[in-house]
């Protein structure tokens, strides 16, 4: 198991997709990450040489955003959107939906577990 930006990706599968299990790598990344540094991207992980992780790995530090680092730039941009009160910065204050979605049904993954309301009864309902 090579250690590459700090993770610990799988040596058995293809490089490409052992760099997919870095955050803030995909698979088109990582075939981009292949062929700029002019590895096979059908080779398997474990047959890298400490020579060609340290070239992987200043590579993606100098290009990419990974890990932590992009991690703590995603916070820094959603509590920017909270702090000047834009709509979507709203949206995340309340728990709600930010990109659009309906409400009146559905959204249960952002708004949690169902509170039920009790119904207001009328003075004709009462009889």
């Amino acid at each position: 198991m090579p250690r590459i930006a700090g993770i610990d990706v799988p040596g058995e599968k293809v490089l490409w997709v052992s760099l997919t299990y870095i955050f803030g790598i995909g698979p088109a990344s990582g075939r981009k990450i292949c062929a700029d540094l002019g590895f096979n991207p059908q080779m398997r992980a474990r047959e890298l040489s400490e020579d060609q992780i340290s070239r992987l790995n200043s590579h993606i530090d100098e290009n990419y955003p990974v890990e932590g680092q992009l991690r703590q730039q995603l916070v820094q941009n959603v509590n920017r959107l909270k702090k000047i009160q834009c709509y979507r910065g709203i949206r995340h204050i309340r728990g709600l939906p930010v990109r659009g979605q309906r409400t009146r049904t559905n959204a249960r993954t952002r708004k949690g577990k169902k509170k039920t309301v009790a119904v207001k009864r009328g003075v004709k309902d009462i009889h």
